[in-house]
């Protein structure tokens, strides 16, 4: 019978800390964009969309690239990070912030349909009864948002499980500190006869992926019906 190794559980615990980890931290830039997109008129806004959603057309390759690029050694924000003693290449930090950046757009796109969806009367109601833009936000956008903020990040949660090509390049594959999930079927398939702990870790990722969407979908229902 197929069993996990000491490295696989590993690996398992820190896909779900970095998946984990990079939703908790992309949630509020995630809800603050998706109200700025929605309820607001500005210039370069079409430009900035295209930024936040340039990840989900590029490789995920050139997004862990120009992250080395960012924040390597002679990076373009090693100036800023050195002074505080931070590094972040090769880290679990690092997977965040790839799982992040690959993984934002989705959250954004989410909340941003469930934000188009309220009736703005309510949203002027608010206001003509005294509340100021950020009541209006907390108790009114926010309230109504539920849903799209559920499915966005369930949805941000299960590609930052998956993530591989933005992680492998700025973060590596270091057993134990690195090495996620889908990092450890890749040095299986490599090697000779991994290829039983290779599909037992693929089990688990399906597995995985099945109870986020169940979650996912269930929550997703519940707040649909309540609204």
């Amino acid at each position: 019978m197929p069993v996990l190794s000491s490295p696989d559980i590993d690996a398992i615990v820190l896909s779900l800390k970095v998946a984990f980890t990079a939703t908790l931290l992309s949630l509020p830039f995630g809800f603050l964009y998706a109200y700025l997109m929605t309820f607001f008129k500005f210039r370069g806004k079409v430009l900035l969309e295209v930024l936040v959603n340039l990840p989900l057309t590029l490789p995920p390759v050139v997004m862990g690239y120009l992250l080395l690029l960012a924040l390597g050694k002679n990076g373009l924000l090693a100036p800023v990070l050195e002074p505080f003693g931070m590094r972040l290449i090769f880290t679990w930090k690092a997977a965040v912030l790839a799982s992040a950046l690959v993984g934002f757009p989705l959250l954004v796109r989410s909340i941003r349909l469930a934000m188009a969806s309220i009736d703005t009367r309510l949203v002027q109601a608010s206001r003509t009864l005294g509340a100021g833009s950020l009541d209006s936000l907390l108790t009114v956008i926010l309230p109504l948002s539920r849903t799209g903020i559920v499915a966005g990040s369930s949805l941000m949660f299960a590609r930052s499980m998956g993530e591989f090509g933005a992680t492998i390049i700025v973060a590596g594959s270091i057993p134990g500190v690195t090495r996620t999930i889908p990092l450890a079927i890749y040095d299986y398939a490599g090697s000779p006869g991994g290829e039983q702990a290779a599909l037992v870790l693929c089990a688990v990722a399906i597995a995985l992926s099945v109870v986020v969407l169940l979650v996912h979908e269930s929550l997703t229902r519940k707040l649909t019906r309540r609204q």
